[in-house]
């Protein structure tokens, strides 16, 4: 389920190699003094009934890469490799992605600081 500024994945009903999940992915761009516009992102839930939360930040260049660091995270804490997090339903993924994009008021075809990408950890 997707609304702006949150997104909720679940799985009740585990099968395969697909575990029992809760996962709640929050944002909002924040300004750092220094570095600008940056998404601020809150991964918090359960996996397993193992619950986690991870915080992290991206550059507003950096901003759209969202997807792979969540999912990678949530793999961290469980959730299968060929699990994408995000990308399961491609048409929340998109609703997430315009509003991160009008969030920060960016545009296609923006450069990007490669030191950025470092710094995220991309």
């Amino acid at each position: 389920m997707f609304e702006p500024g949150h997104l909720h994945r679940a799985n009740t009903i585990a099968s395969g190699d697909m575990p029992l999940f809760s996962v709640d992915l929050f944002y909002e761009v924040r300004q750092d003094p220094s570095e600008g516009a940056m998404l601020h992102m809150r991964l918090q839930g359960q996996v397993n009934g193992q619950a986690f939360e991870e915080v992290f930040e991206l550059h507003r260049d950096t901003a759209f890469n969202f997807a792979s660091v969540a999912s990678r995270l949530a793999h961290k804490h469980g959730l299968p490799i060929n699990n994408s997090l995000i990308m399961r339903s491609h048409a929340e993924y998109d609703l997430m992605f315009e509003d991160i994009r009008s969030k920060l008021g960016a545009h296609s075809g923006e450069p990007v600081n490669l030191d950025h990408l470092q710094q995220d950890g991309l």
